[in-house]
């Protein structure tokens, strides 16, 4: 079933995509920083995955972590990215912004979006943490912008998963409702077959070793999560196969 089902998998490298498109994916999110739920990749990134990848391409423009309520310089600093992302040939950007009352911002998203044409938009989760999805589901049909990627306002999909449904049903084609968030080899064919979506978005990681040879293991690079400084987690081109084939 999924194998007629658009694949767009999250990841943060150019072997990553490369390795998406190995195993059968439609389309990739290139992201930097998933930890924090992804901020925009840096611009050598985005060159070397367009030029060594030939399935759509769409970049995450998040110029940091937390919330979606950004200045006037991170909204120009998005702008900039958006411009940058068309002469790569990126295929598609994707972004949230919401006004601090939890509602869209209509007025900045319109102006990325105008920006970012003829590329397609997504707007990311940011929708799930909007007041009334509803509202805001109605107010990105009248933006035009292309997809939605939730996970029905709660952690995973497949706890949201009553709200995508319906999100699907009320958007009747006049937008793409694209699950993401949680979605695993086990679950990925029920929530295509409850939801009705037309897209799914998944990570599909393996870890793999550093190469190094030294160790030192009294210190680290990263905060005090302390992220493993010797192996990292990458996507698994047999991982995508295996979802395509569900």
């Amino acid at each position: 079933m999924l194998e007629n089902i658009p694949l767009e998998i999250c990841l943060e490298s150019c072997e990553d995509a490369i390795a998406a498109q190995k195993g059968g994916a439609q389309r990739v999110e290139l992201c930097d920083n998933l930890i924090e739920g992804g901020t925009t990749p840096s611009a050598g990134m985005i060159a070397m995955t367009r030029e060594h990848i030939s399935i759509g391409l769409q970049v995450i423009i998040r110029p940091r972590g937390g919330d979606f309520c950004y200045s006037e310089i991170e909204l120009d600093a998005m702008k900039y990215d958006i411009h940058h992302c068309k002469t790569l040939g990126v295929d598609g950007v994707v972004f949230g912004l919401l006004k601090s009352d939890g509602n869209i911002d209509y007025e900045k998203t319109k102006e990325l979006i105008d920006i970012a044409r003829p590329m397609n938009v997504t707007f990311h989760r940011a929708f799930d943490m909007c007041r009334d999805p509803y509202q805001a589901l109605e107010e990105l049909i009248e933006l035009g912008v292309d997809r939605i990627l939730t996970s029905g306002q709660e952690p995973t999909v497949f706890e949201g998963l009553d709200l995508i449904t319906d999100l699907v049903e009320k958007a009747d084609d006049r937008i793409i409702i694209m699950p993401g968030c949680g979605i695993t080899i086990k679950n990925a064919k029920k929530i295509a077959e409850r939801s009705g979506c037309k897209e799914m978005h998944v990570v599909a990681n393996a870890f793999v070793e550093s190469k190094m040879d030294y160790r030192n293991d009294n210190c680290f690079m990263g905060t005090e999560m302390r992220s493993a400084e010797y192996h990292r987690k990458v996507t698994s081109a047999s991982h995508v196969y295996t979802f395509k084939q569900l």
